[in-house]
This record gives structure tokens, C-alpha cells and sequence, in this order.
């Protein structure tokens, strides 16, 4: 028999039994679907992780207060300090201590209530430098941040983010008009441009306001001088080890701290943000991939079962064939494209399947699902593999049939 009628005689003998078919490829057709939507999945979470750090800023090393040692040689938990203040911001500023250092933005951030219009809405209230924008790669769709003479001056003006001002004023063309934040009126000087969520907190509800003026209108007192998180952009992509290393070696020097492992700040870059997060989808991926695996095997188990069947049912066919010279390479092939065509049904199907779902499935999840070209190609391929693997057996069963033995048989 040529390849084009072993062919044709195959898909004859899948059609001929199209339910049971269709039943046997189940197993397969889930698997398929499992492993497209898994490693979809894990690739949109990594790309939804990857812009949300890089929303953050670009270069950029995130200095956050550490663990603190009180009086009596006790260690706080993280956090629990206020290790940083404004004068490690401009120590780190400083082209001399840190030459690889491009910027440097403080933060102070307290969430209050804002009041206009008799509207209440509170939201995260952020006390920086006009270096903030840059470093933080925000942008303006209205008027302008505030200046270095209002962080001298201690002005009250504000920068909204565009949820904050709906909020307040259902409306983002409020530049000039005035909100109340705990009892002190602030102008309002610009509106952030839209930026979305970072992890759990929305980078569109904030008021932004000067330095100086967090530090004396809404904060005072001993904190006065703390800040809590210290924004540093490296100068390029290159210098950001550097950067690293340069604000280490400056903090530990700052706070008298000769043990780094004693050190009351913490230092994050971007790379190792996303570096964690891929490992952790990397392994999830990868254990979800595993469970979908268990169903391709039970898939490949019910293509070996239903082959069986086909050989106890055909055995007179058999017997025929080979009575009238078909060598055993032949049933065996028959048996095995058979097999393969099943793998390959349930492949398609199954990424289908799977490529249906990852389009419908991001607006019900709220994440991203990438679908891989490479993860359906491999797929498919994979379900024919399972089909021609578990073939075997039944196939190379059939070909061992003595004629006379065949023929006997009811």
C-alpha cells in the first residue's frame, strides 16, 4: 500500500467510529488546551509584572527603610524605622558621592482626606522633588509640576492624578481651582497623565505636593526630616550595578553601619523585581504544565486502549491482508498512522480550544494571556507524538498476527 491509501484507509477507520474517536482524542484535546492557556498564562502575567515595574521608572533603584535597632540592641521587622531622611536624598544627589547616579527623588507619603467642591475622597498624598516626574516617568496632561522655587518656598500647590481629580471635581481641568488637605488649601498647578495600577495601588489616585511643605504643613515634628522611599535613576542601563553600589557603600557610611548585613534601609532595582517575579510564574508555569502533562498521558493511555480494540475487531481484516501479502511493516504502519491521526485531531482541536479561551478568558480574569506561536506548534506536535508513541504497541501487536491465525478467529 502507498502513503496516500494507508492515508485514506486510516481516516476511513477514525470516521467509521466517530464518537468513540471523538472520545478517545478527549484526554488529548484538554491537555492541549491545558498547556496553551498555562504557558499563555504565564507568559501575560510576566509581561503585566514586567510594565508595572517599569512603570515605576526606568533605570531606577527603589531605597525603602529597613530593619532598625533600637536603644536596647532590638531589631525591628521592615520598615519599622525611619532610617532615610532628606539629607541621604541629597548625599545621593551629589555627583561626587555618587557619580553614577543620574537622579534622585524622596518621597514622604501619607494617605489623607481632600476636600472640594464638598467632596471628600481620601488618597495617597505625596510629598517629593521636582525631580519626581522624571524619575518616576510621569508625564502632564495638564499645566505643569511644581517648581524648585515652590519646594524652597514651601508652597501649597498640588499636582492631582487623574482619578483624584474626577474624584473631586469629576473633571481633570482644574488647574488654578483649590483643594483642602487636612485643613490647608493648596492650588492646584497640573494633572498627572493617566499611568494605570502598580501591584495594588493606583498610580492615577495620588496628590503630589512639594517636599518641604509635607514636611512642614502636613507632617512636622520629629519626622519632619524622614522620608519613605528614595527613588535613584542611574545614569544608563550600565551604571545601574554601579548606582547600586555607589548608594550602598553611601548609606552605610551616612548611618555608621559597617556590616552590610546590618544595614537599616533596603535597596531593590527593577532587574531583581523582575527577575523574582519571572522565577516565581517560571516555576508555577512549569507545575501547572506538569498537571496538564497528566492529562496528555491519560489521553496517550486512551489512544493505546482504543488501538487495542480496533486490532481485536480487524483481526480477520488482518489476517486477509497479510494472506495476500501485505508484509508486516505494512499493518504496522496502518496501525501507527491511525494512531497518529487521532493525536493529531485531538492537537488541532485542542488548540483551538486553547486559543479561543485565551481570547475570551483576559476580560473575565482581569491578566493577559499571551499565546506562544511556538507553545501551539509544539502542541500539535506533541499530540501527534502521543498518538504515534502510543501506537506502537497496538500497532507492532497487529503486525505479529499469524495469517492462519487471524483467519480463524470470529
Amino acid at each position: 500500500m502507498s502513503w496516500t491509501e494507508t492515508l485514506r484507509t486510516g481516516w476511513s477507520a477514525v470516521r467509521a467510529h466517530g464518537l468513540r474517536s471523538a472520545l478517545t482524542v478527549l484526554g488529548i484535546l484538554i491537555g492541549i488546551a491545558a498547556v496553551i492557556l498555562t504557558v499563555g498564562l504565564g507568559l501575560g502575567t510576566q509581561k503585566d509584572v514586567s510594565e508595572q515595574i517599569s512603570s515605576l521608572g526606568s533605570n531606577l533603584l527603589i531605597i525603602t527603610p529597613g530593619s532598625s535597632t533600637d536603644s536596647s540592641g532590638v531589631r525591628g521587622g521592615f520598615g519599622s524605622g525611619a532610617t532615610l531622611t532628606q539629607a541621604d536624598a541629597e548625599a545621593l544627589a551629589s555627583q561626587v558621592n555618587a557619580p553614577d547616579v543620574g537622579a534622585v527623588a524622596a518621597e514622604k507619603t501619607t494617605s489623607l482626606s481632600l476636600e472640594a467642591n464638598d467632596t471628600n475622597w481620601t488618597t495617597s498624598v505625596t510629598g517629593t522633588t521636582t525631580s519626581w516626574v522624571d524619575v518616576r516617568s510621569r508625564e502632564l496632561a495638564v499645566g505643569s509640576f511644581f517648581t524648585d522655587d515652590d519646594v524652597a518656598d514651601r508652597a501649597n500647590v498640588v499636582v492631582l492624578g487623574t482619578e483624584t481629580a474626577e474624584q473631586l471635581f469629576g473633571s481633570t481641568r482644574v488647574v488654578g481651582q483649590t483643594v483642602t488637605i487636612s485643613d490647608t488649601d493648596f492650588e492646584i498647578v497640573g494633572v498627572l497623565a493617566s499611568a494605570g495600577a502598580s501591584g495594588d495601588s493606583d498610580l492615577d489616585d495620588v496628590a503630589v505636593i512639594p517636599l518641604t511643605t509635607a514636611a512642614e504643613t502636613l507632617v512636622g515634628g520629629s519626622s519632619r526630616t524622614s522620608v519613605s522611599t528614595i527613588y535613584v535613576q542611574a545614569a544608563s542601563t550600565d551604571q545601574l550595578s554601579a548606582a547600586y553600589q555607589e548608594s550602598t557603600n553611601l548609606l552605610l557610611n551616612l548611618h555608621g553601619i559597617t556590616d552590610v548585613n546590618s544595614a537599616d534601609f533596603t535597596i531593590n532595582s527593577q532587574d531583581s523585581l523582575v527577575s523574582t517575579a519571572t522565577a516565581v510564574y517560571r516555576t508555577l508555569t512549569v507545575l501547572l504544565t506538569g498537571i496538564a502533562g497528566l492529562s496528555l498521558l491519560v489521553g496517550g493511555i486512551g489512544v493505546m486502549n482504543i488501538m487495542l480494540v480496533s486490532v481485536t475487531e480487524r483481526t480477520r481484516e488482518i489476517g486477509l491482508r497479510k494472506a495476500l501479502g501485505a508484509p508486516p511493516w505494512a499493518i504496522r504502519r496502518q496501525f501507527l498512522v491511525e494512531a497518529t491521526i487521532l493525536g493529531l485531531a485531538g492537537g488541532i482541536v485542542g488548540a483551538a480550544l486553547g486559543i479561543l479561551a485565551a481570547r475570551t478568558l483576559p476580560s473575565l480574569l482581569d491578566t493577559s494571556i499571551v499565546v506562544s506561536g511556538a507553545a501551539v506548534a509544539g502542541s500539535v506536535v506533541i499530540a501527534m507524538g502521543i498518538g504515534l508513541v502510543f501506537g506502537v504497541y497496538p500497532a507492532t501487536r497487529a503486525a505479529r498476527l499469524a495469517p492462519i491465525d487471524a483467519l480463524r478467529s470470529e
